[in-house]
């Protein structure tokens, strides 16, 4: 069983770059490419190292009620050149009607080029839970109790 997430080009994106696909029959990440304006299409953008881009997708979606859109980093993009998600993962809310971007960050020590099409991050569909907060006087105790913040405080 699918669920469908309905997808439209932005304007002035370019419609043969592919749409975001599995690789795999596996996986659970769809890849999302670069979609440059057509002012840039052929230059690319140089990301600088220690430096952020907003690198646009040419995609809009409509994401079902219940669901969210994860956007992150390529594990590939990652180990070979320093370049991941900076809000990673990013999250596209359901209400969301705009131009899907992505933040990117090379956190490496060379520049790293990003043409018009490459894979840049991947796209993971998620169910949400919405929940109603309550504030109390008490919360329930445990073993940890409030110790080892950051961690589970075991050696």
């Amino acid at each position: 069983m699918y669920l469908t997430l309905k997808l439209r080009h932005a304007p002035d994106a370019d419609t043969e770059i592919p749409t975001p696909k599995y690789e795999t029959e596996g996986s659970s990440g769809a890849d999302l490419r670069a979609n440059f304006p057509s002012n840039i299409r052929n230059s690319g953008k140089l990301l600088m190292p220690k430096s952020r881009l907003l690198i646009p997708t040419g995609l809009m979606m409509e994401i079902p009620p219940g669901h969210e859109v994860q956007i992150r980093p390529r594990s590939g993009l990652a180990i070979k050149n320093g370049v991941t998600v900076l809000n990673s993962p990013g999250t596209i809310d359901c209400d969301y009607r705009g131009e899907i971007s992505v933040i990117l960050f090379n956190s490496g020590d060379d520049e790293f080029k990003i043409y018009h099409g490459d894979r840049i991050a991947q796209l993971v569909v998620a169910n949400v839970v919405q929940v109603k907060f309550e504030v109390s006087t008490e919360l329930s105790k445990t073993a940890r109790g409030s110790t080892g913040f950051g961690s589970t405080g075991i050696d």
